[in-house]
């Protein structure tokens, strides 16, 4: 029987109320079961708000020195089991075992930053107009954050979430996406052993209709962090802004690639096909539109195909190059954005279908996929498909380029390849991304600098990571001392 993993609220893995369970399985291997979870209610959810909140003062008024130690702790433990989350990983959500155990080492190297950045916190001294005054600011947390977060990064990004959240003297309470719990619990079971005092931090599994609504909602809890869909972002903020709770959203993409006809088309191919197919096109910065000059149209296009059809499909364990989609639902919505595009009538150059191969027959595995002839108002290419799926479109000039890079609701992250100075200096000013990149990938990210995105991206409130992670999570004071 697989293994069940409990809810852990107020220092104790616990049972749901409903004590019922749902189960994961892995991509690569449905009949595989990886591990049984809590189907919490919204009463297990209100239990660890209670406890968050009765934890937060005295969380908040340990040295922010001693609550950096132990984040600093963790780092160190889950350097420790870093194999053993690298396998979960890749049986939970389906990435190759390089890219699963580069996750798990980003979310060790957050939590080794945060905890050094921790000693650092504090306010700015500013000169008083007034005389025998001194005039200071200090940073205090906001009290209990709810920390929701999706099933792509299923590490990576609670670390980027928590690490903060928790440096900065918040208490929290954490769901994770129902299809990818595991690390996550291995993370919390983490930072109990690090010895994170008892309700400081709450993990509650379920549907996020039932937990995730509660914590929006909830009086107690002070700001809301999440990442997943446009869709169900725009909920959480309706629901948690009703009580002018602090807000922060990274939500969706529709990352373009801007190829102009200076760039050396081979090293373009590879740069696009590494930001659209790495990690299976499941990333919210994964590159999905390729916007290239037509002077070099054809001969990228070819260099593309021929890119991608080297990669090699299969489950992470095994070596794959490029794993399956995380669930049947994510692989059929993939396949019905292939049809669509076929009906609009781009054009099909490689891929489009799921792999005939024996390795792949019991996993949801699609082919690395690649439209030629695109429109900007073909739905492939105006919808965030998260699967590993490109759509080539030519355009008559750079002007052209960005103009179509910019015909989008979303405005995450974006890449342009060019050997024109004055093209790359234009693109980093005119284009409408909050990540702006220059002959390289739409995805990865340093941890030390802020990210978020503009228009439909995010909800243009707080960004995440570096300094600004510690702003989202903490408030100023302004004192005045007249001695």
């Amino acid at each position: 029987m697989a293994k069940i993993v409990y809810n852990y609220i107020d220092g104790e893995w616990r049972e749901s109320e409903s004590a019922r369970t749902f189960e994961t399985s892995n991509p690569a291997n449905s009949a595989e079961t990886v591990a049984r979870y809590q189907q919490s209610t919204a009463k297990d959810a209100r239990r660890a708000i209670d406890a968050s909140a009765s934890a937060a003062d005295e969380w908040s008024q340990m040295p922010a020195p001693e609550r950096g130690s132990i984040l600093t702790e963790a780092s160190r433990r889950l350097t420790n089991r870093k194999a053993q989350l690298t396998e979960l990983l890749v049986r939970e959500e389906g990435k190759t075992k390089t890219e699963a155990s580069g996750e798990v080492q980003r979310a060790i190297d957050i939590f080794a930053y945060y905890g050094s950045k921790a000693s650092d916190l504090g306010g700015e001294v500013r000169a008083s107009s007034s005389h025998q005054t001194d005039l200071y600011t200090i940073r205090e947390p906001m009290g209990v954050a709810a920390l929701i977060t999706p099933w792509n990064y299923p590490i990576a990004i609670p670390a980027w979430k928590l690490a903060p959240a928790l440096a900065t003297g918040n208490a929290v309470v954490f769901k994770p996406a129902s299809l990818t719990p595991g690390v996550a619990a291995k993370l919390v079971e983490t930072l109990d052993e690090s010895g994170l005092p008892d309700g400081v931090c709450n993990f509650v599994t379920g549907p996020g209709s039932e937990v995730g609504s509660t914590f929006a909602t909830h009086e107690d809890v002070d700001v809301v962090s999440f990442t997943g869909s446009t869709a169900v972002g725009n909920l959480v903020y309706d629901q948690a802004t009703d009580d002018q709770k602090r807000v922060q959203l990274e939500l969706g993409g529709k990352n373009p690639a801007v190829v102009s006809a200076s760039a050396d088309v081979e090293r373009a191919a590879d740069i696009v096909a590494a930001g659209a197919f790495g990690v299976t096109g499941q990333a919210c910065t994964a590159t999905s539109r390729a916007i290239v000059h037509e002077e070099v149209y054809d001969e990228f296009l070819k260099a593309i195909v021929d890119r991608t059809e080297t990669i090699d499909v299969g489950p992470g364990l095994e070596g794959g190059e490029m794993g399956p989609q995380v669930s049947k639902g994510e692989l059929e919505s993939t396949l019905e954005y292939i049809d669509s595009a076929l009906k609009e009538g781009a054009e099909l150059v490689t891929g489009g279908n799921v792999p005939k191969s024996e390795v792949a027959e019991d996993g949801y595995f699609v082919e690395p996929t690649v439209f030629a002839d695109v429109q900007s108002d073909m739905r492939i290419a105006c919808e965030e498909v998260f699967g590993p799926v490109l759509a080539v479109i030519p355009v008559s000039d750079f002007d052209e380029g960005v103009e179509v890079a910019n015909d989008t609701e979303y405005g995450l992250s974006a890449s342009v390849i060019t050997e024109n100075l004055s093209e790359a200096h234009r693109f980093t000013h005119e284009v409408e991304a909050g990540v702006v990149k220059v002959n390289e990938k739409t995805t990865g990210l340093e941890l030390h600098v802020p990210f978020g995105g503009m228009k439909g991206s995010s909800s243009e409130t707080y960004r995440e990571q570096g300094d600004a992670g510690l702003d989202a999570f903490s408030i100023s004071k302004t004192v005045y001392v007249n001695y």
